[in-house]
């Protein structure tokens, strides 16, 4: 569990079993992987959502201490650090450094990380069926106060298909209270 109260110890931690996905992507290099227990379930995912005729392309995946630096950085230059840490993780903090959390596309890049594309056919199927693949939707609607992020409809989670499935029946939003932890608006 990363997020803003909770960094990987150590804060430059590499996943030991990163593998490319059997999934559509839409990135190379390091973006391209995951850690093979999130690989797998995302590739039986990716199929699915195939099958049922919905494009989704992975859109980001692992990042390195290094390339989250380099991103959370692009940030604050350009936004100033407080709005940078709504919207990126800092180096150590970010859960694709971890291999179990990526993005998703829908393969014509329309809205593509922004709000609207909690309305593109690929974010209204995972919505809808991530859980039964053992995801969730990290950063969901109205929830920063708790996940410190702002909704992020593309960002998804592995936390297996009887967790997912529990908060999904349930109702919980956030991995935050599904484990009983403090809400983590901000860095401390």
């Amino acid at each position: 569990m990363v997020n803003k109260h909770r960094p990987l110890s150590p804060v430059t931690f590499v996943p030991p079993d990163l593998v490319q996905p059997p999934v559509r992507l839409a990135v190379s290099g390091e973006a391209a992987l995951l850690n093979s227990t999130t690989a797998a379930a995302a590739g039986r995912m990716f199929a699915a959502a195939a099958a049922a005729g919905v494009v989704v392309t992975l859109a980001s995946g692992y990042r390195s201490f290094a390339t989250q630096t380099a991103t959370y950085n692009g940030y604050v230059n350009s936004r100033g650090r407080a709005e940078a840490d709504t919207a990126s993780a800092r180096p150590g903090y970010s859960e694709h450094q971890t291999g179990w959390s990526f993005d998703i596309g829908d393969g014509g890049g329309a809205c593509s990380f922004q709000p609207c594309f909690a309305q593109q056919p690929a974010a209204v199927w995972v919505k809808a069926n991530a859980y039964r693949f053992g995801f969730v939707v990290r950063y969901p609607w109205m929830e920063h106060p708790t996940t410190g992020y702002y909704y992020e409809p593309w960002h998804l989670r592995y936390v297996g298909v009887e967790a997912a499935g529990d908060m999904h029946a349930r109702g919980i939003a956030t991995l935050e209270e599904y484990f009983g932890l403090e809400a983590a608006p901000a860095y401390r």
